[in-house]
Parts: C-alpha cells; structure tokens; sequence
C-alpha cells in the first residue's frame, strides 16, 4: 500500500469513529435533568488525548499539527449561514440561534469571515521543543463542517450540516454547522501547510483565540498535548517505532482533478495533487489519523465516513416508456461560473508537444429547486448512450421525461467513465467576443464536486454522487445515471486531458474564456437566461513561451 493511499485510507475513516476519540479523551456526561440553560450553543475546546504522535516521512516538507483537539457543541446547534449577493459584494456570515420554535440571528464582526473557508482566526497553536524554546506558532481557520462525532448516546444520531467547507473561489452560499451534542475536530489539513519540525519531543498549547472566546463565551482554557515526531523511510523504517500509516502528503478526495504534479516548464497552479477547487475532506478523527486500523474505511449500508464518496445511483430499469412530456413542474437551473486557475501549460495526455495550453478549471452549477437526473441506456455493442432528462412531482414521484442527447464512453486517462454530450461547452472569445478557439472539451461526467450555494430553495446538504469513482459508470455499463443536485456544481479542472485552448499562435491581447452551460438547450431548466459566464484573461509573450494575466472578476481576485 503506498503512502499516498494510506493518507487517503486515513481521511475516509469513518465519522462514527470521532465520536470514539472524543468520549475517550472526555467521558462527557449529559446534562442534568431539568437544569435551567440559557438559548444558543455552550462550546469548549476539548483534547481526546494527552499526547500524539506525528510521523515524518523521508523528503517530506515536515508534518500535520494533527493534535487531537475538538471543539463541543451542547445547548444547541451552531450553526451559521455563510453568503454573498454577488461578486461585487463582500461574504457576509450570520450566526442562527435557535431555542426550541425560536430563531434568531446575529451578524458576526468583520474581519472573522472572508471567504466559505471557516472562521478565521480561531485557533491558537504555539509549539515548544524539549528546552522550552517556541519552534511554532500559528493562527488558525477552523471549518464548523470538519469531521465530527456525537458526545455522548442521547445526542442526535445524524449531523444535518454540510460534510466540508467549500474552497471554490465562486462560491455564493454555505452553510456550517455542528450539531447538539456533538464535537468537531479543529484540525484544518487542506487549510494549512507541513510544519518542518525534526524528530524528537515537543509540546503543544492550543486555545480559542480571544475575540472568539468573547463572542461565543468560551471558556478560557488552554489544551497542552505532547506530540512525539518521529522520522520514517519509505518501506516504514526509520528513526523512531514502525508506524502502521503514515502521513504522505495532504491528499483530497478524488473530484474532476490529476493526482499528478504538473512538468517541470510550465507549471500548473497546484495544490498537493489536486485542483484548488476540488472538495475539501473532513479531517480524520485522531484516532484513526494515528493508525487505529479497527476502523473500517470503506463505504457500506448505512455508513457514512466523511470521504464524499458514495455507492452509485442506480438508473431505471428499463428505458423510459410511453410519449415523452415536459410537465408543469420544479426544473434544474443550470448556471455557468467564471473560469479560474488559469495557467499556460505544455498541455496534458494527447495534447501536442511543443504547444503552448490556455488552461483552466470551470463549474456549471445547479440553482434549482429541482435536480438534475439525467439516465443513459446502452443498446449492446454500441459506443453511445441515449440520455434522458427526468421530471418529479413534489411528492419525488417520476411525472414526465425527454430525450436529452447522448453519452459517450471516455477512454483517455484521467476520464476512463460515461461523458454526457449536451451538458456544457468552452470557448475562447477575442476582445470584441468573437470565436477564436473551441475547447476540445465537449462531454462531461456528471458529479456534485463542489457546493456552490447551499442556501438556495431545496438545495442537498448531502449529495450522493460526489466521486467519480462511483458517479459515471465503468466500459462494461449498460446503463447509468448522473445527477447534479440542487447548490451542488460539477468542476473541471485544468489537469483534465483536454481542458485547455491552444495559444501557440494566437496574437497577443484580450480575450475571454466562455464557460456556457446545456449550449444545445437539450436540457429542461427553469431559465436559460443565466448559462453564459465569462472571465477575461490577456495574452502576452512568443510561441513556446506564452504568458497569461488573468484579471480580478469584480471582487474574486483568484487567477
């Protein structure tokens, strides 16, 4: 097993398990029958263990402060809504209080939100050697959606909230919460960076930062861990005890993105093996994250670990019957987002060499209030599916349908899966926004990669079908069924074999990357009027050696 998959393996451990780490390390008991407590949640910063120990791997960049520390949540849930009006306007996040039938809520400060990342700031982390001396220091984000557990047996069973925090650049809405009853691991993995510490003793102090402290009456205490780093080879050796898994690297759950680094030459805008779009995963609770091998981390009945991956949604038996008909009824509302990690590259698999690529990642979302069901039914021995778009009731059932196109078998590497030919198109327009190049890129493989905007009128805090593992069927399907839930979107990103326009030779200047969303207009939507989205980028430099300057889009200033 490689390092790589270990470190995967660690974050799918499943969410049950956290609550095993957080009972362990504080035997929480509940609260006393009939004891007056005022409205809102009660939270306290807590550590499942006394200490921890950090594996560094040879030619790492260092290690995870992976500390064990949790934040509990009793009372009531915390919760917040996270949003913007558009570009223009700066993300507003307001804290929901709600005792019993009652809601409230109140804006938090400026300054404490300024992306869908977390609260920023919260957390307090200062790490000594064995002399005393301070080798660390940090202030952290801490996303209320991280991997969590119940506190006890009478808490609810499920957490209702999100499973991440979103990290795409065009995001409109979130929703973070922790639920009653339950503790949320602080330890933000694709939120901070390796600390280059050397084998050897250490401790950590971590606390609740006071501007957080006041705000939400937390107690103030500090947590001190003892955290052992010990310094391990490839085959698992080294200085220090074998350790049963390893921290390799940061790895996010697979979405539309390469688990590869970029050529040397020209570089990718690249973020440990993924897209910086990709989904952030919920931190592994610490048990586990320290090699607790008991734990299954896999995908079953009734389990749910925290790794967005899901069994694949089953297609209809048989194709549908009957005339097709478009009812009166919720449709999807397919909505294009602006370009962004826009980088010239020397192209990926099948691209010819010596070129130079415009590449880029791009999002079509879903605003409802319906979702996107799309089924795909094979004839044997045929390379094409028929797709067809279905139509629910509010009651869910099945009311109406209509022939959508077809879907293609991708073989290249990097797809190998079921691409839908009518859900979206790219385009790179010149200054006066006439056609200078057509992306290759002209089928898709429908998966909630991202969360979007989770505020939206019926949207899915839970999707199913988020990895491309299980979303777009295998060569040997003979049907199958993609969906795009409602506040979910579907990223591409730049790494995707033909996800780029060649520039060699196109003359210097403006121009724009169009991302437009059913460009057939096969799909059923409730408007059409909102499938176009543009991001204007400036080409400079000679062939071989092309540059790229990607303006900011209104306030989003990310390349």
């Amino acid at each position: 097993m490689t390092r790589q998959h270990l470190s995967r393996t660690r974050r799918s451990a499943i969410a049950g398990a956290a609550a095993l780490a957080v009972v362990a390390g504080v035997g929480g008991a509940a609260p006393v029958a009939g004891a007056a407590t005022a409205p809102g949640p009660k939270l306290n910063l807590i550590a499942a263990s006394t200490s921890v120990t950090l594996d560094r791997w040879e030619g790492s960049d260092g290690v995870y402060l992976e500390l064990g520390t949790y934040l509990t949540v009793d009372g009531g849930p915390l919760e917040f809504q996270v949003t913007r009006k558009s570009y223009k306007d700066p993300v507003i996040a307001r804290q929901i209080i709600r005792d019993g039938k009652k809601t409230r809520t109140r804006n938090l400060p400026k300054g404490m939100v300024k992306d869908f990342s977390g609260l920023r700031g919260f957390l307090e982390t200062t790490l000594t050697d064995a002399s005393g001396k301070v080798v660390h220091k940090t202030t952290d984000t801490f996303c209320p959606n991280n991997a969590s557990g119940r506190l006890r047996p009478d808490a609810p069973a499920t957490s209702k909230y999100p499973e991440s925090c979103p990290t795409n650049p065009f995001t409109l809405g979130s929703v973070w919460g922790v639920q009653r009853g339950w503790a949320t691991n602080t330890t933000m993995y694709d939120y901070s960076r390796p600390v280059d510490l050397k084998a050897g003793e250490y401790t950590a102090k971590v606390s609740v930062t006071k501007k957080y402290r006041d705000l939400f009456s937390i107690p103030n205490k500090t947590r001190t861990v003892k955290v052992t780093v010990r310094r391990l080879t490839d085959d698992g050796g080294g200085a220090g005890l074998r350790s049963a898994a390893g921290h390799s690297g940061h790895t996010a759950m697979p979405g539309h993105s390469m688990p590869s680094a970029p050529a040397a030459g020209h570089a990718h805008t690249y973020l440990d093996s993924r897209g910086a779009d990709a989904p952030v995963p919920p931190a592994a609770p610490h048990a586990l994250a320290s090699g607790n091998r008991s734990a299954r981390a896999a995908d079953g009945k009734g389990q749910s670990d925290g790794s967005r991956i899901a069994p694949a949604l089953k297609p209809n038996a048989e194709r549908p019957a009957g005339r097709a008909k478009v009812p009166d009824v919720p449709k999807p509302d397919l909505r294009a987002l602006p370009a962004w990690d826009i980088a010239i590259t020397d192209g990926e698999d099948g691209d010819i060499k010596g070129k130079d690529y415009l590449a880029f990642s791009a999002n079509v979302w879903n605003a409802g209030p319906a979702p996107l069901v799309v089924d795909g039914f094979r004839s044997p021995g045929k390379d094409l599916m028929d797709a067809y778009q279905y139509f629910y009731d509010a009651k869910g059932k099945q009311v109406g349908y209509a022939p959508a196109g077809t879907m293609e078998w991708d073989a290249r590497v990097g797809h190998e899966h079921w691409h839908f030919t009518d859900f979206a198109s790219y385009r790179l327009l010149t200054a006066d926004k006439k056609v200078a190049v057509r992306s290759g890129k002209e089928a898709f493989c429908l998966a909630n990669t991202d969360a979007i905007d989770y505020t939206v009128k019926n949207a899915n805090w839970h999707p199913n079908n988020t990895d491309l593992a299980t979303a777009c069927g295998s060569r040997g399907s003979i049907s199958v069924r993609e969906v795009l839930d409602v506040g979910s979107g579907d990223t591409y990103t730049q790494y995707r074999p033909g996800q780029s326009f060649e520039v060699t030779d196109l003359p210097n200047g403006t121009y724009y990357i169009e991302v437009l969303a059913n460009p057939s207009k096969r799909l059923h939507e409730t408007s059409l009027k909102n499938n176009v989205a543009l991001r204007k980028v400036v080409l400079s430099g000679k062939p071989g050696a092309r540059k790229v300057t990607v303006p900011p889009h209104q306030l989003i200033n990310t390349p």
